[in-house]
C-alpha cells in the first residue's frame, strides 16, 4: 500500500467523514489543539527565555525546565492527540498543504533541539550558580528553540488560511 493509498483509506474512514461533516466536531478538537499547543509553548517559551537570559535570571534554568517540564509533555501529548484528530479528519487536504508539511519538519527539527537540550546540554546547567550565565550551548539552543517553535506557529497559522473548509 503506497502512501497515497493509505491517506485515501483514512479519508474514507467513518472517523475521518466524521470530524470532516460535522458542523461542531472539528472546531472542538481544534479547540483544544490550539488551546493545549500554547500550554505547551508557553511552558517551552519560559524556559527558552530563560536559557537566552531574558527572563527569569533570578531562576536557576536546571530548576525551571524541572518543574515545568510535566507541564510541557502533558499539554503536548494533549496538543498532539488533538492534531491528529485534526489531520484524520482532513488527511488528503493536509497532505498536500506546504504549510502543513513545514510544520512537520519543524516540529521535527525542534523534538532533536529538545533531544540535544535533554541529552547533551541540561546536566552542565546543574553547575551554573544562580544569578549566573548558561552556557553558550545552552543559549544557542534557546534561540533555536524560540525560532523553530515560532516557525511551528505560523505554519500552523497559515495551514488554516491555505485549506478550503
Amino acid at each position: 500500500m503506497s502512501v497515497h493509498d493509505a491517506i485515501a483509506w483514512l479519508q474514507a474512514t467513518p472517523l475521518s467523514t466524521g470530524i470532516r461533516e460535522s458542523d461542531w466536531v472539528f472546531p472542538s478538537i481544534e479547540c483544544v489543539h490550539v488551546i493545549a499547543f500554547a500550554v505547551a509553548l508557553g511552558a517551552i517559551f519560559v524556559v527558552d527565555l530563560r536559557l537566552v537570559g531574558l527572563a527569569s535570571r533570578r531562576r536557576r534554568a536546571e530548576d525551571l525546565t524541572g518543574q515545568l517540564l510535566p507541564l510541557t509533555w502533558g499539554a503536548f501529548v494533549v496538543a498532539t492527540i488533538a492534531g491528529l484528530l485534526l489531520f484524520t479528519g482532513k488527511p488528503e487536504t493536509y497532505t498536500s498543504n506546504a504549510f502543513f508539511l513545514s510544520k512537520l519538519v519543524l516540529l521535527a527539527l525542534a523534538g532533536l533541539n529538545m533531544a540535544a537540550f535533554h541529552l547533551f546540554v541540561q546536566k552542565p546547567l546543574a553547575s551554573v550558580p544562580d544569578g549566573g550565565r548558561e552556557p553558550a550551548t545552552a543559549r544557542i539552543s534557546g534561540f533555536l528553540s524560540l525560532a523553530l517553535w515560532t516557525g511551528v506557529v505560523v505554519c500552523g497559522r497559515w495551514i488554516g488560511f491555505t485549506t478550503l473548509r
